[in-house]
């Protein structure tokens, strides 16, 4: 099955009931498969053809939802990307993947415009926002003028549908490639493990669709078992309490950042809303802090379940029970469809409650786009190296210990140092930079930078974190910047980042 058969499987079957809706807005599945329907048309008549890449450059909306499916109907690759993307990060993303059409809306196409000229393969832009009329097809235009049956396109299960830069360097991108096949397959054992089915509401809160999290675990898990999706902007703690309440919605699922905000929330002004519908409260992302778990238990009645994956996973590979049985400080047990092993330095398996590697075979990602080698590196025999260290006990439980990989989760989101670092080696007065992750308890980790200036330079913190803010997404700006004569080395002469530490 394809991500078409996919979706036209559930307007056949749910035609009627709610897909996606956003405040007053709403789409049924027969309504999402024929707006959906319409963007393919309107692509292929704009030469879009298979295999032509498509950026996606919106928030969360039902819009979204049209477009992402109307891309890949056609045999098109959707590249959803963050809309907090700088220019800097945009132009490195463009080259590698080289978009024929970009979908965007003002104030995101406000920053792009001027630079349009530079990517001379971006042939055709779409707005949403229908504020450059005569310049670009506006979304409206669309809906209006394209017609509703689809010219039908021979889809393999192993054509590739998405490329996701989520959660990987932008610098020196790294598209995470993934095919019908796998994304179906996920979306099935996502919503296995989970026990979902049509009658279930699911919440979208602060987890934007350009990632895995939002985009296979909530959206086509639901369209895959013919669940509803509430999407909700912004951040507001009191709006998503009220929302689960009016909608009677029966599963939510976060980064551990935002149930931190919700138990702080709860206990500055107490619990204002019922939420007794929920059946499900999920979290991903990063470590789940025990107190935290405890309080939510307290306030709703509910054990979080706690599960693992990853971007190159097509999404989660394990989960904790559904029952509340989950073992403290664990993820779960690898879901049906996938094995998991933990491995040595050498790859070979190593016994239960032995710290290693984790690697991990099922529907993952067919390679890194354009990028052998790291495929290579990471694909090996079929088993997909994760980078991350764990540990299975006797009876099949994971437990996370850490990262071989230089990385910092900051509220769920993976930053890469290096990505900073080479923005910060940019700066005329920086003479070395290092960039590492401080433990926090709200976010998880924050992002400080230590700097060493040129000879006779002077700068302030302010003025670090204003370049930053000029060149990158705003969730990768340090915090904290702190000024050294010169940063401590290894024997080997590098930067020593655990002495930083």
């Amino acid at each position: 099955m394809n991500l078409k058969q996919m979706l036209e499987q559930s307007a056949k079957r749910y035609a009627g009931k709610t897909a996606v809706a956003m405040g007053e807005q709403r789409l049924t599945y027969a309504q999402l498969d024929e707006a959906s329907n319409k963007v393919a048309n309107a692509l292929v008549g704009m030469g879009v053809s298979k295999g032509d890449r498509v950026a996606i450059l919106l928030p969360n909306s039902p819009e979204f939802v049209t477009i992402y499916f109307g891309v890949v109907k056609i045999g098109s690759i959707a590249v959803p990307l963050d809309i907090r993307y700088k220019m800097d990060e945009l132009t490195s993303l463009f080259d590698d993947f080289q978009p024929k059409v970009l979908v965007s809306e003002s104030p995101t196409l406000e920053t792009i415009v001027p630079a349009l000229s530079r990517f001379s393969y971006i042939e055709h832009v779409i707005d949403l926002s229908g504020e450059y009329k005569g310049q670009f097809l506006s979304y409206q235009e669309i809906m209006s003028a394209s017609s509703a049956p689809i010219a039908e396109v021979e889809l393999e299960p192993e054509d590739i549908a998405h490329i996701a830069y989520s959660s990987g360097p932008t610098i020196h991108p790294r598209g995470v490639v993934l095919s019908h096949q796998a994304l179906v397959r996920e979306a099935a054992i996502s919503g296995e493990g989970f026990q979902q089915t049509d009658k279930d509401i699911v919440v979208l809160f602060a987890l934007p669709m350009h990632h895995a999290f939002g985009l296979v675990v909530v959206l086509l898990t639901a369209v895959s078992k013919g669940s509803t999706v509430i999407m909700l902007p912004g951040l507001s703690i009191d709006s998503l309490l009220e929302v689960i309440e009016r909608e009677r919605a029966t599963i939510f699922m976060g980064v551990p950042f935002v149930h931190t905000l919700i138990v702080n929330a709860i206990g500055a002004e107490g619990i204002k809303h019922d939420l007794s519908s929920l059946r499900l409260w999920g979290t991903a992302g990063a470590a789940m802090p025990a107190d935290i778990s405890q309080k939510l238990r307290q306030h709703f009645g509910l054990d979080t379940v706690d599960f693992w994956g990853m971007t190159e996973s097509a999404a989660h590979v394990t989960c904790q029970s559904l029952d509340g049985a989950g073992k403290p400080g664990s993820v779960g047990k690898a879901l049906p469809g996938w094995k998991l092993k933990i491995v040595d330095s050498n790859g070979r398996a190593l016994p239960p409650n032995q710290p290693g590697e984790i690697i991990v075979r099922g529907p993952i990602m067919k390679g890194y786009y354009t990028n052998p080698q790291a495929t290579a590196e990471a694909i090996k025999d079929g088993w997909l190296y994760t980078g991350d260290i764990g540990k299975v006990d006797e009876e099949g439980d994971l437990f996370l210990i850490g990262r071989s990989k230089e990385v910092i989760i900051v509220k769920g989101q993976n930053v890469y140092p290096s990505d900073i670092e080479e923005v910060l080696y940019t700066h005329p007065k920086v003479a070395e930079a290092a960039v590492v992750g401080i433990p926090d308890e709200i976010r998880g980790e924050t992002i400080r930078a230590i700097i060493s200036l040129k000879e006779g330079e002077v700068a302030t913190e302010q003025e670090i974190k204003h370049f930053c803010r000029e060149h990158m997404a705003d969730y990768k700006v340090p915090r904290q910047v702190g000024f050294m004569d010169s940063l401590p080395k290894t024997a080997a002469g590098k930067i020593d980042k655990e002495e930083l530490k």
